[in-house]
């Protein structure tokens, strides 16, 4: 399968447009999901977050109130430089166990829903499109004043914590244009959809693919892929040899000899 990008700034209607594509039965993987997913109470990426920014954070319940959150790393570069660097490698690898689940279940592309897609540039080498959901400053000022019961300078102060949405527009391959109404908005997502499912490009990056993991060397990953990559390589390349061995929570799955091309960027899309 190939990777899509989608992206957008604040209060940009990327939402809308994700849930949309969602309704007509493209696989999103959202950034945001997955964010609060892998700062869990407990989990490596919370106790980092608590260490550096305080018990303050919190909410009654023991879980990290983004709004607290979010009112420190706005007004602070530095802070929200070094939340970034506490979440975003756990982000990366949870996305890549998600992405390898569809491509096992032979889904031919992927959607991420990336708030700072162009910001980190990390995913974008591995991205076939990118999409920017694009409304004009004006629109989006008001939009998150009323969504977030701002005043105009605090949304102002967020908004201009993101990359500026003319630039993302320029980095993108696919701009959807959400200053007017929602069936408009629509149309340009039905647009994009039939481009997506009309496209070949899963057949090249899946042969590639298949080939890579057929010449693997060793590559750990969690038990439940293991497992599923194992059934589909044996169902399509049945005379490719595993050896696994059980590594307490994880497991080893080991074929020979890799390309350097796919180990590279496979293997730094996990670590990333």
């Amino acid at each position: 399968m190939f990777l899509v990008g989608l992206t957008g700034g604040i209060s940009s209607g990327k939402s809308t447009v994700s849930s949309q594509l969602k309704e007509l039965g493209c696989p999103v993987i959202d950034a945001d999901v997955v964010a609060r997913k892998v700062v869990k109470p407990q989990s490596p990426a919370y106790r980092l977050i608590l260490r550096h920014f305080g018990q303050e954070i919190l909410s009654d319940n023991g879980e990290i109130d983004r709004q607290k959150l979010g009112q420190i790393i706005f007004s602070n570069p530095e802070k929200r430089r070094l939340l970034n660097s506490i979440t975003h490698p756990e982000i990366h690898k949870e996305m890549f166990k998600q992405i390898l689940l569809y491509f096992i279940k032979g889904y031919r592309y992927v959607i991420l829903d990336v708030p700072l897609l162009f910001e980190t540039r990390r995913l974008t080498r591995f991205l076939t499109h990118t999409v920017v959901v694009y409304c004009d400053p004006a629109t989006q000022l008001s939009r998150l004043m009323q969504r977030d019961g701002l005043s105009q300078e605090e949304a102002e102060q967020r908004i201009g914590a993101q990359m500026p949405l003319k630039e993302k527009r320029g980095l993108a391959s696919h701009v959807i244009e959400n200053s007017g109404s929602r069936e408009d908005t629509h149309r340009q997502v039905l647009r994009l959809h039939t481009k997506l499912e009309d496209s070949m490009e899963f057949l090249v990056v899946r042969a590639v693919a298949v080939a890579a993991v057929a010449g693997l060397g060793v590559w750990r990953l969690p038990e439940q892929i293991n497992h599923q990559l194992a059934l589909y390589m044996t169902h399509m390349q049945p005379t490719c040899q595993f050896e696994r061995s059980g590594l307490a929570s994880r497991s080893e799955l080991k074929v020979r000899s890799v390309p350097r091309l796919l180990l590279e960027t496979f293997g730094e899309l996990a670590s990333n």
